[in-house]
């Protein structure tokens, strides 16, 4: 990540500033709540793949801190809004708002977020950045809504699998990366490009997270959690299309009905990795991934696409 703040890393202090000054608000409450989100920030990924996307066509301009304010404002709001859905009570090592504030006041929150993304759009006149942002919140929200009707009957195949991902997580990173690219210029050809691409790495990303819950790396959630939460993911899905019927049968009831057995859930997940399904995800993750710098060789050799690159790297070889 060094070399990546070496190219963006003025630009990422002079957005964080400008972020806190974009969701201020004049009641107390709110701007309480607006300090303990600026305070817990994550790793600003999608910040960066904006201020990269930008800077690999041209010089980044108000409109591209615009742009990644207007990301960060939708992944936010939408990360407070999945956190009451979920129950969540932390998030990234912080109590998250609802586990602080309750459910009402973190639903209003997210709103806020909304909100104020959308004003400071509609504000400047971006309505291209507007409606690129807006179509991927209402992926986002179709995505969550696919995958919670699929985990009724756990009835989960591998396209609808991906379809939930580019959906869910992909189209978020995607959007990022075309509304960087749009901001410095204003080419929706060249737009579509880097959505393809951040899509191709966003689901590489969505990938290597489902792996994590088959690994003994502290990664911020327990193994087995997404069993628990019957959550059908690629290693699980190559399992069940890979086993004798018995075996299918034993690992859906568990998921289905066994899965706080701490004892029960581990025997899943040895049987995802002697079956071969952690070998099978990280190859189709290092396909996605691949897939996404091929899209960057397209362009000429300069720092900004080596740390382009670097950053589609990370994504995959994360420790967290």
């Amino acid at each position: 990540m060094k070399g990546i703040t070496a190219i963006i890393g003025e630009e990422l202090k002079v957005f964080e500033s400008k972020f806190s000054d974009a969701v201020k608000s004049n009641t107390p409450l709110l701007d309480t709540v607006m300090k303990y989100i600026i305070k817990r920030k994550g790793k600003q990924l999608r910040p960066m793949f904006v201020f990269l996307s930008a800077k690999l066509h041209g010089p980044i301009n108000e409109s591209t801190y615009r742009a990644a304010a207007l990301v960060e404002m939708l992944h936010t709001a939408t990360l407070v809004h999945d956190d009451v859905v979920d129950e969540s009570m932390e998030r990234r090592g912080f109590f998250s708002i609802n586990a602080v504030w309750k459910n009402k006041i973190a639903v209003l929150v997210g709103d806020y977020l909304l909100s104020k993304g959308l004003l400071l759009s509609t504000d400047n006149n971006e309505f291209e950045q507007l409606r690129i942002l807006s179509g991927a919140i209402k992926q986002m929200s179709e995505g969550e809504l696919l995958q919670i009707e699929k985990t009724r009957k756990l009835n989960i195949d591998e396209a609808v699998y991906f379809e939930i991902i580019k959906n869910k997580t992909a189209s978020l990173l995607s959007s990022a990366c075309g509304v960087g690219a749009y901001s410095t210029t204003q080419n929706k050809d060249i737009c579509e490009q880097m959505k393809l691409f951040g899509e191709k790495t966003g689901i590489a990303f969505q990938i290597k997270d489902d792996l994590f819950d088959y690994g003994t790396d502290n990664v911020g959630k327990p193994t087995g959690n997404d069993i628990q939460e019957k959550k059908m993911t690629l290693p699980l899905i190559y399992t069940l299309n890979n086993v004798d019927n018995a075996t299918m049968r034993k690992i859906i009831y568990i998921v289905k009905n066994n899965n706080r057995d701490k004892q029960k859930v581990q025997w899943v997940i040895d049987t995802v990795v002697k079956t071969g399904g952690i070998q099978y995800a990280t190859e189709k993750m290092m396909e996605y991934r691949d897939a996404a710098i091929t899209i960057l060789d397209h362009y000429p050799d300069s720092p900004v696409k080596t740390a382009l690159k670097d950053l589609v790297f990370y994504t995959t070889d994360r420790k967290f």
